[in-house]
C-alpha cells in the first residue's frame, strides 16, 4: 500500500510553501483528498493522518464507501446527473460541480425534502474545453442570479475550475486567473445565500500554480494515494 501518511506530509508542506509565497497561511488552503477508486481502508489511513475532507467523482463510490469510512466531510467533485442527486443529498457537505440550472433545481428540491441547505460551487470551464463539463465564464453571472432568485435550499459557496492538462502547469495559469477574477467579482454580491468562501482549483499535477493564482481549495488524489488502479 502506498505511503499515504508520508505523501500527505509532502503535500501539506508544498501547500504551506505555496501559500506563504503568496502571503497566505497554510490553513487558508483546504486540502480535499480525492479518493476515486481507493478503498475505505486507504481513506481511513488518510483521515487518521489529518485529512478532514474527502472528494469523490462518482455517486456510486460515495454510497459504497460511506458507512465504512470514519467521520469526514464528503465532497461531490465529479459530474452529477440530476437523477442521482437524491442518493447523496444527505451524505455530502458540498457539491463542486453545478453547471446548469436544471441540476441546481434538483439539488434545491432534494435539499428541501431533507430540510437542509446544500452548499454548492459553480463549475466554470474557463478554457471552454469540449471534453470537460462546466459553464463558460460568460454564463456564470446568469446562472448565479437564477439560483439565488429561485433556490432557497442552496447556498453558493464559490467557484470550481478544472484547467486543461499541460506538461508545464505555468501554461494554464491564465485559466485559473480568469476564474479568480470572477470569484472576486461575484463575491461582492450581497445576498444571504451567497457566501463566496471557496475557490476550488488545482489537482495533483497543478495545485501549486492554482494556489499561486488564488485557489483556496485543492483537490489532490494520486499524489496522496498513488496512481489509480482502475482494475480493482
Amino acid at each position: 500500500m502506498e505511503d499515504i501518511r508520508g505523501n500527505l506530509g509532502i503535500i501539506n508542506e508544498q501547500i504551506k510553501l505555496c501559500a506563504e509565497k503568496c502571503g497566505r497561511k497554510a490553513e487558508d488552503v483546504l486540502l480535499c483528498a480525492v479518493s476515486k477508486t481507493r478503498t475505505p481502508e486507504e481513506i481511513n489511513i488518510a483521515i487518521d493522518a489529518g485529512v478532514t475532507d474527502i472528494g469523490e467523482n462518482k455517486v456510486q463510490e460515495i454510497m459504497d464507501k460511506f458507512d465504512a469510512v470514519k467521520p469526514v466531510k464528503w465532497h461531490m467533485i465529479g459530474h452529477l446527473q440530476t437523477n442521482k442527486v437524491k442518493y447523496i443529498i444527505d451524505k455530502v457537505s458540498m457539491i463542486h460541480s453545478v453547471d446548469s440550472y436544471k441540476l441546481a433545481a434538483e439539488i434545491n428540491k432534494r435539499a428541501g425534502q431533507h430540510g437542509i441547505v446544500m452548499d454548492i460551487l459553480i463549475q466554470v470551464n474557463s478554457a471552454e474545453e469540449e471534453s470537460k463539463f462546466g459553464i463558460t465564464t460568460a454564463e456564470t453571472e446568469a446562472l448565479i442570479k437564477e439560483i439565488l432568485d429561485t433556490c432557497e435550499n442552496i447556498r453558493i459557496k464559490g467557484l470550481m475550475c478544472i484547467a486543461p492538462y499541460a506538461d508545464d502547469p505555468e501554461d494554464i495559469k491564465v485559466y485559473f486567473g480568469d476564474v479568480k477574477k470572477q470569484y472576486d467579482e461575484f463575491g461582492k454580491i450581497d445576498h444571504p445565500m451567497l457566501d463566496f468562501k471557496y475557490l476550488s482549483m488545482g489537482m495533483s499535477h497543478d495545485f501549486p500554480v492554482a494556489i499561486e493564482a488564488g485557489s483556496n481549495l485543492v483537490r489532490v488524489g494520486s499524489a496522496i494515494f498513488g496512481e489509480r488502479n482502475y482494475n480493482k
